[in-house]
């Protein structure tokens, strides 16, 4: 029999982190997280991890596992996943995954299989600069020559064409080649958050103010104080490397902040792109009154049916 798991999707700030607590709370569940940025250990302030009186509530995977030097890569994230869904298994509780990352969160719940390939910092260092001095369009042209789906499917990804072109180097064979699905032993409920986007646009910017107002500024400074340059992998989450130019004295605070929050809604217009492809998701808009009775109703008969068949 496979045990049952729901898998909360939705973009930054819909509230997925609220519900999963409630949900944990009402099924005896623990959380899994599957968001790029609550992976990191430095990172506070400005990722909006669960609270300390959240975690108290309910025991969270997957969170502070990385150092700000280190690497996530899907096979990894993936494998560390499963093995919480199982421990979490043998307490008879609910695995709950939760993430606005949709690259870890699809090849979580759709069994993807990816060649785990470490991440080789030179070899995408020296792709980065290519790309700086000639053109991400160098890059494109280098993977389409040896993985035309993955050129294809990559677009102007920086990070995804340099992952491909990382991938061909290591195994001499195109990614698209090794990449299948073989879906998990599990039966997985997807469940999605959304809400009014222009709604949500404001809402996003006044957080960025409320971390600016709590320190964040403060934090990026102590990180650089400690001996990381701002280049670690860390620094690709939202609201960290935009401060690097205010931190060199390279522009306002005012413009750092507006990049955030610019940087943010494009963030979000990526996630909806990847969350449109799911046709497996049950959506609720978060602003229609009794929405949560009615996703609550929805996991009962999941887990009912999981139990009986």
């Amino acid at each position: 029999m496979h045990p049952p798991i729901i898998a909360i999707h939705g973009c930054t700030g819909v509230g997925k982190t609220d519900f999963s607590i409630a949900l944990a709370l009402r099924y005896n569940g623990e959380i899994v997280n599957a968001d790029s940025r609550y992976l990191y250990r430095d990172l506070h302030i400005g990722v909006a991890k669960p609270t300390p009186e959240q975690l108290k509530r309910v025991r969270h995977h997957l969170i502070d596992v990385l150092a700000a030097t280190e690497r996530a890569y899907i096979p990894m994230i993936q494998q560390q996943a499963y093995t919480a869904f199982a421990e979490i298994g043998t307490r008879t509780g609910l695995p709950i995954l939760v993430g606005g990352t949709p690259l870890y969160m699809n090849a979580i719940t759709e069994g993807w299989v990816v060649p785990e390939v470490e991440p080789n910092p030179a070899f995408r260092e020296g792709l980065e600069q290519q790309a700086v001095e000639h053109g991400i369009a160098s890059l494109q042209a280098a993977l389409e020559l040896v993985d035309p789906v993955a050129a294809a499917r990559s677009g102007t990804n920086l990070r995804r064409i340099i992952r491909a072109l990382e991938i061909y180097e290591a195994t001499g064979r195109p990614m698209s080649e090794i990449e299948t699905k073989t879906p998990p032993p599990y039966q997985v409920l997807n469940i999605g958050l959304r809400r009014d986007r222009e709604r949500l646009r404001g809402e996003l910017a006044d957080r960025v103010d409320r971390h600016i107002a709590a320190g964040l500024v403060e934090e990026v400074r102590d990180l650089l104080a400690s001996g990381l340059t701002g280049e670690e992998p860390a620094f690709s989450a939202i609201g960290y490397r935009q401060l690097l130019p205010y931190l060199h004295g390279e522009c306002s605070l005012e413009e750092a902040v507006a990049m955030i929050k610019a940087d943010t809604n494009r963030y979000v217009r990526h996630q909806m792109t990847w969350l449109r492809r799911r046709t497996d998701i049950a959506w609720f808009d978060t602003e229609t009154e009794g929405w949560h009775e009615r996703a609550y109703l929805l996991v009962a008969s999941h887990l009912a049916g999981a139990s009986s068949s």
